[in-house]
């Protein structure tokens, strides 16, 4: 008999008998994916039972009966991680750290045990490596302690079994991925098991108050392996990034239901583990080359973090017809746009030219106001002259030359004057009331136009 298969959208989870081209549910294109139905073993159990709960079920109560205040967080002994997730891990909850191979998940998750078990029991679940592997790994990061016990398991039924047994305060699972339930007949990491192991340990966080952190794998694109409805299911997905040829790692918060979004820490792999980075504007500035044509900082929000950043320009005479176009760090449509706004509004001929753009750090920036920067940049670069080093430049480019207010103009500002600049270019209107910190240049321009002839005549 043949085995029946259907077909899952890796976006949204959305099931089908047949292959479509485009996802009826969300929309998206070739997402479709065939895997084995999931022919039940056995009559599935309840929610209560799955999470390890029994006696009655769970009762409606009124909004004004529930309490607030008994929402307990407590520090995982890394402040960079206790930033992104808003100011600790919060009892009870799910998070999801996402990262490509060889990044430091496991790592940073083994590291934060040092301090959790001061206070708490730990249970370290792995399927990829045995327990004499974490053991040694272990060893090479100092954590030793009576109170953190080790797990190398994939059956989801002798996890929660394990976890009914030991009733630890903190689980760690490494990876979702390699995890499996017996109840269903398709094989480990496909879409439903991906699904029904995350369901069970969302469950089991929120009905025995136990805080969980699931490692999951990276695809090819960047985001996390498997469907898109996984990351909708917990309370915060963190990423961990950076480049595999540099020592420093950036945590990102993609989703948090106790904090704020997009907020970042910063960390450097050593050969003892993971440091962490606590001032990453004076890092990401170490060694920035000064009085050098096509470099200039600008300054970010990563969350409610400013950041300052470097970016750096080089813009050469195409050999061919048509100039080379490359940026690292920065979005790509994104420089091209300020490459055309240069010329047309700017007066720069550089469409003749090979245009080379990158963040120096690790960074990837995002956001509008870091487009004066990128354009101050590839401005001096192709005039060859340097920007004053105490410069920063702030502020969003608009298609016809003009310069845009940006949020958090302010803290942007204290930031940057405490990194020792004495000069900041920014738009002349600003919306909201300004603080102008001591000892900083405000230079206001109303268009590239009048940014280029302040920093470059």
């Amino acid at each position: 008999m043949k085995a029946k298969t259907v077909f899952y959208c890796t976006e949204c989870g959305n099931e089908t008998p047949k292959w479509v081209g485009k996802c009826p549910a969300c929309g998206s294109w070739n997402t479709m994916v065939e895997q084995p139905a999931e022919t039940k073993k056995k009559a599935a159990p309840s929610a209560a039972a799955r999470s390890g709960r029994s006696g009655m079920a769970n009762l409606p109560r009124s909004i004004m009966e529930i309490e607030t205040t008994d929402e307990l967080r407590f520090s995982t002994g890394l402040s960079e991680l206790d930033r992104v997730l808003g100011g600790g891990a919060v009892q009870g909850s799910l998070v999801l750290v996402g990262g490509a191979p060889g990044i430091g998940k496991s790592t940073l998750m083994l590291q934060i045990c040092d301090n959790l078990c001061r206070f708490s029991k730990v249970l370290y679940v792995s399927g990829e490596e045995s327990e004499r592997q974490i053991k040694l790994r272990a060893e090479r990061l100092g954590v030793q302690s009576q109170s953190l016990y080790l797990l190398a398991e994939t059956d989801l039924g002798d996890i929660l079994e394990s976890i009914r047994t030991l009733r630890p305060d903190v689980v760690i699972v490494d990876s979702i991925q390699t995890m499996f339930s017996s109840e269903l007949a398709t094989s480990p990491g496909s879409v439903g098991q991906v699904k029904e192991c995350t369901m069970a340990l969302m469950q089991l966080a929120k009905g025995e108050g136990v805080t969980v952190f699931v490692i999951g794998h990276v695809n090819k694109e960047g985001s996390i392996a498997g469907p898109k409805v996984l990351e909708h299911i917990v309370d915060c997905v963190l990423y961990f990034e950076g480049e595999p040829h540099m020592s420093y790692r950036i945590l990102r918060s993609a989703k948090n239901r106790f904090g704020a979004t997009n907020e970042i820490g910063v960390f450097e792999m050593a050969d003892s583990g993971l440091t962490q980075v606590p001032n990453p504007s004076e890092t990401l500035l170490a060694g920035r080359p000064l009085d050098t044509p096509g470099t200039c900082v600008t300054c970010v929000m990563e969350g409610v973090r400013p950041v300052l950043a470097e970016i750096q320009a080089l813009l050469a005479p195409s050999a061919y017809g048509n100039g080379r176009r490359t940026s690292n760090g920065f979005d790509y449509n994104r420089a091209m746009l300020l490459l055309a706004v240069l010329e047309k509004r700017g007066g720069l001929l550089v469409s003749g030219c090979d245009a080379y753009l990158n963040v120096i750090g690790g960074l990837n920036l995002d956001e509008p106001a870091a487009d004066l920067a990128a354009v101050i940049a590839m401005a001096s670069s192709f005039r060859d002259r340097a920007v004053p080093g105490t410069l920063a430049a702030i502020g969003e480019v608009g298609l016809t030359g003009e310069l845009r207010s940006v949020s958090a103009l302010s803290q942007r500002l204290s930031e940057v004057r405490r990194l020792g600049f004495t000069q900041c270019l920014i738009p002349a209107r600003n919306s909201g009331k300004l603080t102008e910190p001591d000892g900083l240049q405000l230079i206001r321009v109303r268009n590239i136009r009048e940014a280029l002839a302040a920093v470059l005549s």
